[in-house]
């Protein structure tokens, strides 16, 4: 029997699900460290991995000078490939961490598993609105990772979250209002934020303009198709946009191709 792609790099990484999982008991912190990243990056969804990357979500002895928890980082992140709600009230726990980053992995990977237990615990960490959205002293970053927030609230269909997110459109931050738009248009369907999105693709800044691709493919916008294929950016980051359309168009009408569909096609085949 052939092996998959994802089983052949598995095999060439010399590593294997049981020693992965036995590493991340190790009280060698790299292994352990570099084990969660791994069973994450290979979405090892056996029930074992799955309880020994809950258990990371707590742990402790990965510390860094700056109080960050490195360990559970990848564990947050690596939990959310993985598809097991089980997983979801270790992470929900996370929103509380005092690490920005182990937040931002839990927000990011709670929005990835689909679970709307964890709607109130995100919109708290709206509490005081765009005035508390400001930079913390020291720390490249705002007082909470608001544009995976936004952006879970939005892929949770957070409805009752709509007054709450509507005020980050007008974020200083181009990312957070972005992050914003990208929600009220997956919670209210109204087309002035998509088009707001799309007038994002006109951005100076590279980043911000893929960051603009992402969410338009996102939330399958079919408004932006053009826009996306004549964006000043990489095809790469074009194709993935675009096969985010088409795979919004796809579930709308999944028996036959409709001509928004086709027509996106053939706006790929232009890109190859």
């Amino acid at each position: 029997m052939e092996s998959s792609a994802e089983e052949l790099e598995v095999a060439a990484t010399g590593l294997t699900v049981e020693q992965a999982i036995a590493n991340l008991r190790s009280p060698d912190l790299s292994l352990r460290y570099y084990a969660a990243w791994w069973l994450g990056k290979f979405r090892v969804r056996e029930p074992a991995a799955v309880d020994v990357l809950i258990a990371a979500l707590e742990d402790e002895a990965d510390r860094t000078e700056l109080g960050g928890y490195p360990l559970r980082r990848n564990a947050a992140r690596a939990l959310g490939k993985l598809s097991d709600r089980r997983a979801v009230p270790g992470l929900i726990c996370c929103l509380d961490c005092d690490d920005f980053y182990v937040r931002e992995a839990a927000a990011q990977s709670l929005a990835m598993l689909g679970d709307p237990s964890a709607i109130p615990a995100l919109t708290k960490l709206l509490d005081g609105g765009v005035d508390a959205a400001v930079d913390v002293p020291g720390r490249p970053h705002l007082t909470q990772p608001y544009d995976s927030v936004l952006e879970a609230l939005g892929a949770l269909q957070a409805k009752e979250a709509i007054s709450l997110i509507q005020p980050f459109t007008e974020h200083p931050s181009p990312k957070i209002q972005y992050a914003a738009l990208r929600a009220m248009y997956q919670l209210t369907q109204e087309d002035s934020y998509g088009q707001r999105l799309v007038a994002g693709l006109n951005s100076d800044d590279l980043k911000l303009r893929r960051v603009v691709l992402s969410d338009l493919g996102a939330i399958g916008y079919i408004g932006a198709a053009a826009a996306i294929a004549s964006c000043r950016a990489e095809n790469s980051f074009k194709l993935l946009s675009l096969k985010g359309l088409l795979e919004s168009q796809l579930q709308t009408q999944p028996t036959q191709l409709s001509d928004p569909a086709i027509r996106l096609m053939s706006l790929m085949d232009s890109l190859l």
